[in-house]
């Protein structure tokens, strides 16, 4: 259905309809979230576990990275099983796959680096619910709202802002094993719940090609190598300083744990706020401009906040700004998706995109983790990460924007 031919399609949307729309929209965007917030349980703890067992800089980083990089490599292969057996399905499958490694590491996988980096490993199940959610809701609204409607869910990625305002939290309060015990039953109840009302739209396309012709087919989509590309620096960058930040913040401006955790949750949050936003512009203007601005910005913040800037006001004000700008770029990133991608493979497409997103996410931290480990200062780290932005800036400017569909007004 064309953006010309959506108008006379409302009228026949009843209110039955729309309240279904959203029904599944709210309980997709609860299953991101709570997968997302297992997916994040060890960053929280990083600064913990290097206390207890003596971990060097880049032990820890790799410790809080590992999730990050399965979660994403394994959003490709779900990605393009959501398109087959959609997502009342595979919400509850990974849900509940997410919730065995959760308990092994609250409960026995804690007291060793082997231990927690097996447990990270099998954590990152819990990041590929971003593969499942995406094709799901995109089947369920028309191409004029799936900007908004996908932003929402997106929004689901505040679950890590859960793990950061309770974890450390839930473990003073209890033991090490709280906030895991805790994470499990919310996973198992939502599970449940998904599989007892979750369904697929009724008009979803199903495709009949094995799994990896259709990911050969995604791969040669020219939107698939675009939007992964923008999204490995979007939500890339927001993984990164979601999983890092408290470490950084420790060490950059020696704030207590649970202090750097509570400005990492702020950072989330507003990151989580501003993705639908992002897809909401993204519906009325551009999607390149929205992502063009928002790369704008967040070159001026690693900019600025490669100097270290105090922390009141103006490396608040950085921080705050790229939080921003990476939730309105990731929102419109996957607008430009559900624009663009074939309606039988925006689930193929969505796992690679969402795989480079999370790959973005797990690199920073490993080189922050060496160039802190080398010349005891963040300021190479974060230019990087504005010359990074810029290159996909240009991405943006001189391809993307040349799309018709990606170029509306």
């Amino acid at each position: 259905m064309s953006r010309t031919e959506a108008p006379a399609a409302r009228p026949s949307e009843s209110a039955p309809d729309t309240a279904r729309r959203g029904l599944m929209l709210a309980l997709a965007t609860i299953g991101f979230a709570v997968n997302f917030w297992a997916w994040a349980l060890l960053s929280p703890l990083a600064v913990k576990f290097q206390a207890a067992l003596g971990l060097s800089s880049f032990q820890q980083a790799l410790l809080v990275a590992v999730p990050v990089v399965v979660g994403s490599l394994g959003r490709i292969p779900v990605g393009a099983l959501t398109d087959r057996f959609g997502g009342r399905i595979m919400f509850p499958l990974v849900s509940l796959a997410t919730v065995v490694p959760v308990l092994f590491l609250g409960l026995f996988g804690h007291d060793s680096l082997a231990a927690l980096l097996v447990g990270g490993f099998f954590l990152g199940i819990g990041g590929t619910a971003f593969a499942v959610g995406v094709p799901f809701v995109n089947a369920w609204f028309p191409p004029e709202r799936r900007g908004l409607a996908v932003g929402i869910f997106g929004a689901g990625m505040g679950g890590t802002a859960i793990s950061a305002l309770t974890t450390v939290r839930l473990v003073n309060l209890g033991t090490t094993a709280t906030p895991f015990v805790l994470t499990a039953v919310v996973l198992v109840g939502y599970a449940t719940v998904a599989w007892l009302l979750l369904r697929d739209a009724p008009d979803r396309v199903v495709p009949s090609a094995p799994l990896a012709q259709r990911l050969g087919a995604a791969l040669r989509l020219r939107v698939t190598w675009q939007a992964a590309a923008l999204y490995a620096v979007a939500f890339g960058g927001y993984v990164a300083f979601s999983v890092y930040l408290p470490a950084y913040l420790k060490t950059a401006y020696g704030l207590t744990p649970a202090d750097a955790a509570n400005r990492m949750a702020g950072f989330v949050l507003l990151a989580v706020v501003m993705r639908p936003v992002g897809g909401w512009l993204a519906d009325r203007f551009a999607a390149s401009r929205v992502l063009a601005v928002a790369l704008g910005v967040v070159i001026a913040g690693a900019v600025a906040q490669a100097f270290t800037p105090g922390l009141a006001p103006a490396g608040t004000v950085a921080f705050l700004a790229m939080a921003a700008a990476l939730g309105a770029g990731s929102g419109a990133t996957f607008a430009l998706v559900a624009q663009l991608a074939p309606a039988s493979q925006v689930g193929s497409v969505t796992g690679v995109v969402g795989a480079a997103g999370g790959l973005g996410g797990f690199v920073p931290p490993l080189v922050m983790g060496v160039i802190y480990g080398h010349f005891q200062s963040y300021a190479l780290g974060l230019a990087l990460l504005g010359v990074v932005a810029l290159a996909a800036l240009l991405l943006d400017v001189l391809s993307v924007g040349r799309h018709p569909a990606a170029a509306r007004s």
